[in-house]
């Protein structure tokens, strides 16, 4: 096996490494070439295309460089998504990947590389198991789905859609909608967001078959929402969130199933509700709608040593920032808000 190499920015590399992805298994929606551009044009980092095979490719990692005063120089596969990590044929092409990721953070004195990867590393890099995937398991028939949930459950979704809460879906068109609630909802969080143009781009440059908006309202007033990927046969919720003063509506299960229903329609396999912390109140929400549990494994390499990195919002030294972030005007979150998230992966 030939050594790992890095992939210059051409036409003819993003077609090559698309390609692979989707003849290969296991590929994610998140090692995508586009999901580079937006990190490289829209945020300004370095980023890093490695790839092994000689005649073909064998396999690839993508790779972001994080340089920031708050948090430190972070090298990561994927930053602000929910996974993403190695795609190869074999273990020697996986193993070469790897090591050409700690090569890079030597070379580019990172503070730490970080893996979100769906198995554990065959290099036995320390890992953290806190994280995990809730995946519904779909079916071409929507009423499947419906009939294998509780009774409690199906009556909790009837009851949410007696408040009158509909649905809509659909590309940018939505945009305006979408960012609306997830600026409230992510300010409420104590979390800061990127600029609504982070998400126009992405939308430039994922098809209306691969990128979904979806909105619940309230009359014609937007109360919750998310954004979802779709890549072969499988769904990956990326995004979502609800304005605080409508929670207790519980819109999320009407839209929660209105997406599920739509995904069934669509022929897709599977839905990736998004990554959750173990044993928290999101995975056990998750789980209402019989969505299985895959461990998900936070790999990392520190060239310095030391502990494993905590930035999460369970640290509590970062408690005090969000409680203040919480109470701050949303034009305030607005324009700071871009400039702090751009560097939390």
């Amino acid at each position: 096996m030939s050594e790992a190499y890095l992939l210059s920015r051409t036409p003819e590399h993003r077609r090559d490494w698309n390609h692979y992805l989707r003849e290969t298994p296991g590929a994610n929606f998140y090692q995508r070439y586009e999901w580079q551009e937006l990190n490289q044009d829209h945020f300004g980092h370095e980023t890093f295309c490695i790839a092994v095979g000689e005649e073909k490719i064998e396999g690839v990692l993508p790779l972001v460089l994080i340089k920031s005063r708050l948090f430190g120089r972070i090298l990561c596969s994927m930053p602000f998504v929910n996974y993403g990590g190695v795609c190869a044929d074999n273990e020697m092409a996986e193993k070469a990947l790897l090591h050409k990721a700690v090569s890079l953070a030597d070379q580019y004195k990172a503070d730490y590389l970080e893996m979100r990867a769906t198995r554990s590393s065959i290099i036995d890099l320390p890992e953290s198991t806190r994280k995990v995937s809730m995946t519904i398991n779909l079916d071409a028939d929507h009423e499947a789905i419906w009939s294998g949930f509780k009774s409690k459950h199906r009556t909790n979704i009837r009851r949410v859609y007696k408040n009158e809460i509909h649905v809509k879906s659909g590309h940018a068109e939505l945009l305006d909608d979408f960012y609306k609630v997830l600026s409230h909802s992510w300010r409420d969080l104590g979390t800061p967001l990127y600029r609504k143009s982070y998400f126009q781009t992405l939308l430039d440059l994922f098809g209306r078959d691969e990128l979904k908006i979806f909105v619940a309202y309230k009359g014609d007033e937007p109360i919750c929402t998310a954004f979802n990927g779709y890549y072969k046969g499988t769904v990956e919720g990326m995004w979502m969130g609800t304005v605080l003063q409508y929670r207790s509506l519980q819109p999320t299960y009407v839209l929660y199933w209105e997406m599920i229903k739509d995904s069934c329609e669509m022929g897709c396999t599977h839905y990736h509700l998004g990554r959750s912390t173990v044993d928290s109140s999101a995975e056990s929400f998750k789980k209402k709608w019989n969505a299985e549990q895959t461990q998900l494994y936070w790999q990392y390499y520190l060239p310095g040593g030391g502990e494993m990195p905590q930035l999460n919002v369970d640290n509590t030294k970062f408690q005090l920032a969000i409680e203040v972030w919480r109470k701050l005007p949303l034009p305030v979150v607005g324009l700071i808000g871009p400039w702090i998230s751009r560097s939390i992966p």
